[in-house]
């Protein structure tokens, strides 16, 4: 089992952009020093429900002030990106961190950022499958064209080849953020693990490894990839002496974020959207996720494991909106709750 933190950059109110990212740097330089696994970072656009608008970047920063941690993105939209040009720096960042880098992509949402970035809807409704698939081939293959409707170009070198890591890697590990039966099917045909959101419990992620089993199955991946696929749930976590103090914090804090971070986005076309009641929301994310005494923690992770069958954690670490606590936290998660793990 391996657990990392999920850092999102969040601003809660009355804070400054410049608040939120010195905090989601620090923690996850923190998580290096506690001995946390990984380092999970969101990617959005014009919110403050997250102040990081390139994961990637924020990666390679990560990646040049840390030497074990492993750093992924969670996810890069790839609906607003160049396939070509994500591979490129997913690449980069393999071959310069020694293979500590994790490619996570997924579809995103209907927001402005597709008017913004000139992808447009069609992008984001029909381009996603097509895209992954060219950013699969830059990351495999030595040499890459495209004739499809959206990308098309002649062959071009593939520099640098991620296989040129000094690592036993041959490329970055890609994972896709996986909320349907479609994007599950989609990740199990081609056999990438799935990142798993934080609003859905141990039976609908049950579930949804179940589905990926079969679709992988089906297109014929070997038994051994297929049960040791490294699938990732997202969740939250906040450790106390006591439940109710855990829980108590993220009371305070995260109704307010949620509903200015939330509120914030705008959907391209003027669709309507129905945004979660942000206190109902975070008295559910405690109900589903390792809100508690360290020992409560690990319990709760030890179990959604058993449940599941995933092996790998991405938890929202800062939910109190405060940097000390913040730290503090992650701290606390490496010290009490890992070792009831291992």
């Amino acid at each position: 089992m391996r657990v990392g933190s999920f850092v999102l950059g969040a601003q809660f109110p009355g804070q400054g952009q410049g608040e939120a990212l010195h905090r989601a740097v620090r923690s996850a330089e923190v998580a290096e020093e506690a001995g946390l696994d990984t380092v999970w970072l969101a990617e959005h656009h014009f919110v403050p429900y997250g102040t990081c608008p390139s994961a990637v970047t924020l990666a390679a920063l990560l990646l040049g002030r840390t030497r074990r941690l492993r750093v992924g993105t969670a996810v890069s939209v790839l609906p607003t990106v160049h396939p070509v040009a994500l591979g490129e720096q997913a690449a980069l960042l393999h071959v310069t961190s020694g293979g500590r880098f994790s490619l996570g992509v997924g579809r995103g949402g209907p927001w402005v950022d597709l008017e913004v970035f000139g992808a447009g809807l069609q992008a984001y409704e029909k381009g996603f499958p097509d895209s992954l698939d060219l950013l699969l081939r830059w990351l495999r293959e030595p040499a890459v064209g495209a004739s499809g409707d959206r990308y098309r170009f002649r062959e071009v070198p593939v520099v640098p080849r991620p296989s040129e890591s000094l690592s036993e890697e041959p490329g970055p590990e890609v994972v896709v953020a996986c909320t349907s039966p479609s994007s599950v099917r989609m990740a199990a045909e081609r056999g990438l693990p799935m990142l798993l959101g934080m609003h859905v419990g141990d039976e609908e992620k049950a579930e949804m490894v179940a589905l990926w089993r079969r679709h992988a199955r089906a297109a014929g991946h070997p038994a051994a990839q297929i049960h040791g696929a490294g699938h990732v749930s997202a969740g939250v976590c906040q450790i106390a002496d006591r439940r109710t103090d855990a829980a108590e914090t993220l009371l305070k804090a995260m109704p307010g974020w949620l509903r200015q971070g939330l509120g914030a986005h705008v959907t391209v076309d003027g669709r309507a959207r129905q945004m979660r009641d942000p206190h109902a929301y975070t008295e559910l994310l405690c109900g589903l996720h390792p809100v508690g005494t360290p020992r409560l923690c690990a319990d709760r992770l030890a179990a959604t494991g058993e449940r599941t069958g995933i092996s790998r954690f991405a938890l929202l670490v800062e939910g109190s909106g405060d940097l000390a606590a913040t730290e503090e936290n992650v701290r606390r998660l490496g010290a009490e709750v890992l070792p009831q793990l291992r």
